[in-house]
């Protein structure tokens, strides 16, 4: 007999209180999962696979992005302007009282930015006028 490789005895690592009550030998099936009717069947190889896979997919299908979504088709100036109106109903429309406040939020903003703007400009040309232009 063959020595086996894991236990290093002759007898298929089996003790000889196994072989005496009888216990069936391990199977030696290389599935593990049992005799299966699809097992039997052949394995395919990788270039099998691969090919089958490029058969799968269709050239020239529908482009996709590439996240991965198909691209829809293009509409033109009508669907956009569709589009916009349904954006815009989508809208929160400030109400009259909000908007007031809004406005005369950016109003005073606004005469504040400018007069900073006013003054600094102001200093500035006199600086330039009474000590670079003096000269």
């Amino acid at each position: 007999m063959a020595k086996n490789a894991r236990s290093g005895r002759k007898d298929g690592g089996r003790s000889s209180s196994d072989r005496a009550s009888g216990k069936p030998d391990a199977p030696t099936s290389k599935s593990k999962r049992g005799g299966d009717a699809a097992d039997d069947a052949p394995k395919k190889t990788r270039r099998e696979r691969a090919a089958e896979r490029r058969q799968a997919v269709q050239a020239g299908g529908a482009t996709k992005s590439q996240t991965g979504a198909k691209k829809e088709k293009r509409g033109g100036f009508i669907r956009f302007v569709g589009e916009c109106a349904a954006e815009l109903r989508k809208v929160d429309w400030p109400g009259q009282k909000q908007l007031i406040s809004a406005t005369i939020a950016v109003l005073v903003a606004v005469a504040v930015v400018g007069a900073y703007l006013w003054a600094a400009d102001e200093a500035l040309s006199r600086l330039v006028r009474n000590v670079l232009l003096a000269g």
